[in-house]
């Protein structure tokens, strides 16, 4: 088998490797990426994809340079195309460090605030809360207020030994008990629509296997609200986590923490709260506008004649647990003591661990990508670029981007993005990850926050971009597609695997189809220890 498959990768052009998880902050980092590269270069590979700030040239300093320049002389002096990955829209990082405010927002409309003197603050309408959050009513192994606990007196157990506060505390433990690793809990609770509400938990664990297991999930129809990850450790004693999210247009979710796929250790719940958040975060864009009017809706008022703008404390797209905005009031305005508002505001959503999302209708975005297009050619001279268009999780929220259709909307940020690139490195090759063009994959309605369908957004994307398909297990259902719609394809395999047994599947799969370029060696945690034996494929 290893004998045909080298038969006829050899013809590949493009044998690439990813590397990723390094910047360009220090001399080490420099180290490492030279020794992937070198490795590379030694079995056959001839290109690197590389992600470390290159679409945020105009904010680094003459050491980032300096470290860039080395990275540039290696792959020159190794045969290697230096390939920059630029460009998130799902991982806004680059964009949001020029502007926070692109973020994508979702609405919160008529929040009720207060005028007391020459300030109005968010007085919430509704009480949203748990019931019995601190565990402290129980009858046997029940906690009177949730709707179920898995197992009581086999997974979930009342604890007035250990607990964070008041007299006792929820623990789970002997997950291998159940047949999906399941020690959950979960409370139904009615909400306002399109509001922001935070949760707030207090966990300890101890000896948690694995400790990813541990989620909390908020849980409406057949939407996700929070997907978020906290990365607890496997032993660790009381710490807090909280998270908001945005009720959209429901007014009942479940909510959930507890273990998925465990395994063994034990996890303590305790002071587990939910409220209305109020203007945490609020965004101040053209899309994404304030607005303040009169509690019967009769007067619509305007900021800088009536109220100063709605600015956050702390404002900070990557952190939500700072307090909520206070509205000052203009002294000539013509909002008066005593008054009840309703103000209307966005705000972006922290997703899993670091993601948030940037908004593809913002023109200052397109803007962003032509000035750091620009460098990019002045400083790497690039013949390819990897667009990193993955799991673009939100969108169709905000006023700039609500109704469209997101297929066509991504379409066109994916075309803007390569006329750009192409604008200051012409006839440089567009590769871009495959998952919102797949529908095999990410390109689908119902995705994650996503308002909308990104189906039929292959369409709307010229047929010179290379769809770079991913995925840890093979895809032949989404190289097999690419294929039909008249895409050349990269495939990106490996996934940190102990084996190339997939990367020989992928192989396979693709030998039959046109104009697949290539491969990728592509982990995600640094585990390069297998990229000679993957080049050595290709010889």
């Amino acid at each position: 088998m290893l004998l045909s498959l080298q038969s006829f990768a050899a013809g590949y052009p493009d044998r690439f490797v990813w590397v990723f998880g390094w910047g360009l902050g220090n001399d080490s980092e420099v180290t490492n990426i030279n020794r992937v590269l070198d490795s590379a270069a030694q079995h056959g590979l001839n290109g690197a994809v590389v992600s470390f700030g290159l679409d945020t040239l105009c904010k680094q300093d003459a050491a980032y340079f300096r470290r860039l320049e080395a990275v540039r002389e290696t792959c020159a002096r190794d045969g290697l195309e230096l390939i920059p990955a630029v460009f998130s829209i799902g991982y806004g990082g680059g964009i949001l460090s020029h502007n926070p405010n692109l973020a994508e927002g979702l609405p919160v409309t008529d929040a009720p605030f207060v005028v007391a003197g020459d300030q109005a603050r968010f007085v919430p309408d509704t009480t949203a809360s748990l019931v019995n959050g601190g565990f402290e009513d129980f009858s046997g192994n029940k906690f009177p207020g949730f709707d179920f606990c898995d197992q009581p007196g086999g997974i979930s157990f009342v604890d007035t030994a250990v607990k964070h506060s008041g007299r006792a505390s929820l623990r789970l433990e002997n997950f291998a008990s159940d047949p999906h690793g399941h020690g959950r809990v979960m409370q139904a609770v009615h909400v306002t629509p399109h509001r922001c509400y935070r949760v707030s938990l207090w966990v300890k664990t101890e000896g948690l296997q694995p400790a990813g297991a541990f989620r909390c999930l908020v849980l409406a129809g057949d939407r996700e609200l929070a997907p978020r990850e906290f990365n607890l450790p496997a032993t660790t004693d009381w710490r807090k986590i909280s998270f908001l999210f945005n009720s959209l247009g429901h007014d009942r979710v479940n909510l959930y923490a507890g273990l998925w796929e465990g395994q063994a250790g034990k996890v303590w719940l305790d002071d587990w709260k939910m409220e209305d958040a109020g203007p945490v975060n609020v965004l101040h864009r053209p899309g994404a506008p304030v607005t303040i009017r009169s509690d019967d809706g009769a007067m619509t008022y305007a900021e800088g004649r009536d109220y100063e703008p709605l600015k956050s404390p702390g404002f900070n797209v990557w952190h939500d647990d700072s307090a909520p905005a206070v509205l000052k009031l203009r002294p000539a305005g013509r909002i008066r003591d005593g008054q009840h508002l309703r103000v209307s505001w966005y705000h972006p959503l922290l997703l899993n661990d670091s993601q948030v999302t940037v908004c593809m209708a913002e023109p200052e975005v397109y803007e962003i990508f032509d000035h750091e297009a620009r460098l990019l050619a002045a400083h790497l001279h690039p013949r390819a670029v990897m667009l990193g268009m993955d799991e673009i999780r939100m969108g169709g929220t905000c006023q700039a981007c609500a109704g469209r259709d997101l297929g066509e909307l991504l379409g066109e940020c994916i075309t803007n993005q390569a006329a750009a690139i192409r604008r200051y490195s012409p006839g440089a090759r567009i590769y871009v990850w495959s998952d919102m063009f797949d529908p095999n994959h990410n390109a689908h309605p119902n995705y994650y926050l996503a308002q909308g369908d990104f189906t039929g957004s292959w369409n709307h994307v010229p047929k010179d971009v290379i769809m770079s398909v991913w995925g840890g297990a093979p895809r032949e259902e989404s190289l097999k597609f690419f294929a039909a719609q008249g895409f050349s394809t990269l495939v990106a395999c490996y996934y940190d695997a102990d084996d190339l047994k997939d990367v020989k599947g992928w192989m396979a799969q693709a030998r039959p189809l046109p104009n697949v370029r290539g491969f990728m060696y592509t982990p995600w945690t640094k585990k390069y220890n297998l990229l000679p034996a993957f080049g050595d494929l290709f010889k």
